[in-house]
C-alpha cells in the first residue's frame, strides 16, 4: 500500500498570516501549482461544511474539474490550527478518483510550522503520479515560503523556477547532441578539417572533443547548483568562436555562422546565471513526519 503524501516546512510569519494565504481560494490558487482555480460554494448555515470547486489545467486545452469539502476546521489551545479536506473528481482523465488529507499550522519559535498529509484513491498511474504529486506540493510549499517571507509573487518565482530548468534542459541537450552526432556518430568532414593538430590525428581530436562535450552535457544533469556552469560557458563561448574562426575564416559567411550561434547561447548563458541565484525547490521541505 502506498504512503500518504506528507510535506512539512516552516515559514517566518504567524498562524494567521498562513492560514489567510492558504485558506483564501483567490491567495491559494496563486502558489499552489495543483490548482488552476478554486471556488468556495455559497453556505446555507454559517456552521456547514465549506464546499468548494477546483480546475487543475494539465496542459493548454484539457483541465481536471473536481469537487472538494472543508469537513471541519479545528483550533487548538496551543495556537494551532487544522483544516480537513475530503476531495475528489469524477473525470476519469484524473489520476485520482477522492482523496482526504489535512493541513495543520503550528506555532513556533520561529515562525510557523506548515504541514500537509493527505491521500488517495488512484484511478490509474500510481506508481508514477504518487510522487509527482508529492514533489509538486513541496515545490509549491517552498514557493508559499518564499511568497510570505520574501514578498516575491508565486507567478515570478515559478517563471524563474522554468527559465532556469528550460535551460538546463536545452543546454544538457545542446551538448550532449553536438558531442555524440557530428563528432562521435558521423565524424563530419568539417569537425576534422577543423581539429588539425600536428601532435594528435585530427579524428582522434573529434573523438576526445565528443567524449568531453557529452560528458558536459551530463554534468548539467547531474550538478545541483547550475550557477558555476553559466559561468564557464560565457567564458567558452567566446573561446570557441575565435578558435573556430582562428581555423578557418570562411565560417564567417556560412548560414549557421558560429559567431550567431555562439552570441546566442552566450546571451542564454546571461539569462541562466542572472536567473539561478534563488530558485523554488521541493527539496527545501520536509517530506516525512
Amino acid at each position: 500500500m502506498s504512503a500518504p503524501i506528507y510535506v512539512e516546512t516552516t515559514v517566518n510569519g504567524t498562524v494567521e498570516e498562513l492560514w489567510e494565504a492558504s485558506q483564501q481560494p483567490h491567495l491559494h490558487e496563486q502558489w499552489d501549482v495543483r490548482f488552476s482555480s478554486i471556488t468556495y460554494r455559497p453556505k446555507e448555515r454559517e456552521n456547514d461544511p465549506q464546499l468548494f470547486t477546483y480546475e487543475t489545467t494539465v496542459i493548454p486545452g484539457i483541465t481536471v474539474s473536481g469537487w472538494g469539502r472543508s469537513v471541519g476546521n479545528y483550533k487548538g489551545e496551543d495556537g494551532s490550527r487544522t483544516s480537513s479536506l475530503h476531495f475528489g473528481t469524477t473525470q476519469k482523465i484524473s489520476p485520482i478518483k477522492e482523496g482526504r488529507g489535512y493541513w495543520k499550522y503550528i506555532p513556533t519559535d520561529h515562525g510557523t510550522t506548515f504541514i500537509t498529509q493527505y491521500d488517495f484513491d488512484a484511478r490509474w498511474g500510481d506508481r508514477w503520479f504518487r510522487p509527482l504529486i508529492g514533489w509538486g506540493t513541496a515545490l509549491s510549499f517552498d514557493v508559499f515560503k518564499r511568497w510570505l517571507e520574501k514578498k516575491e509573487a508565486p507567478r515570478s518565482q515559478y517563471m524563474r523556477f522554468l527559465t532556469y530548468w528550460l535551460l538546463t534542459f536545452f543546454f544538457a541537450f545542446i551538448w550532449m547532441y553536438h558531442g555524440f552526432v557530428p563528432k562521435l556518430l558521423a565524424m563530419h568532414p568539417r569537425e576534422v578539417s577543423l581539429a588539425t593538430n600536428p601532435l594528435i590525428p585530427a579524428e582522434s581530436v573529434v573523438l576526445i572533443a565528443g567524449i568531453v562535450e557529452i560528458g558536459f552535457g551530463l554534468i548539467w544533469l547531474i550538478l545541483k547548483q547550475k550557477k558555476v556552469l553559466f559561468l564557464l560557458q560565457m567564458v567558452a563561448f567566446p573561446f570557441l568562436t575565435l578558435a573556430a574562426v582562428s581555423a578557418d575564416l570562411q565560417v564567417l559567411v556560412h548560414p549557421f555562422s558560429p559567431i550567431t550561434y555562439n552570441a546566442s547561447l552566450l546571451m542564454l548563458s546571461v539569462i541562466g546565471l542572472m536567473v539561478s541565484g534563488d530558485i523554488p525547490s521541493a527539496r527545501s521541505c520536509k517530506r516525512s513526519p
